[in-house]
């Protein structure tokens, strides 16, 4: 079981790379293929979802279809959460809580060289091209961590 009480709160400006813990944090983030993402719906219920994402040492940029209930969730309120998928005794668990809010100035996912070698292989398999998944997730959310809770 996971020690709770041990678990370590980190304001965001950005990980401390020379932190041990924080370096695999980001290792985590920048590896992973999906994490999950909290909204809470206007009748206050949180809603996860799960989404893949680019990190890029300082923010999150996800892509989604236009019209999802998320991206009005956002829009009430930007408050959300974020949890990367890890270990299954949780002994690498990290939560992050953020703002999010449209980007309507970020490139498209096929504009971004990390997030296709990313996702290549799944696109593909879904039978997508790169563009044409650009197309169908053409929505934009940047999301600005402001604190981590690593266990």
């Amino acid at each position: 079981m996971v020690d709770t009480a041990a678990a370590r709160l980190i304001p965001m400006d950005a990980l401390d790379l020379d932190d041990a813990m924080e370096a695999e944090v980001d290792d985590l983030l920048r590896e992973g293929l999906v994490v999950w993402l909290t909204t809470v719906t206007p009748a206050a219920q949180p809603q996860a979802s799960p989404v893949w994402y680019h990190w890029d040492g300082h923010t999150f940029l996800i892509f989604s279809q236009p019209g999802q209930p998320k991206l009005a969730n956002i829009a009430a309120n930007p408050r959300v959460s974020l949890h990367p998928v890890g270990a299954p005794d949780a002994e690498d668990a990290v939560t992050i809580e953020g703002t999010a809010a449209l980007d309507p100035s970020a490139p498209s996912c096929d504009q971004i060289p990390e997030y296709i070698a990313k996702y290549l292989e799944r696109i593909d398999y879904l039978e997508w091209t790169p563009a044409s998944f650009a197309e169908d997730y053409s929505v934009a959310v940047r999301v600005t961590p402001t604190r981590f809770r690593i266990l």
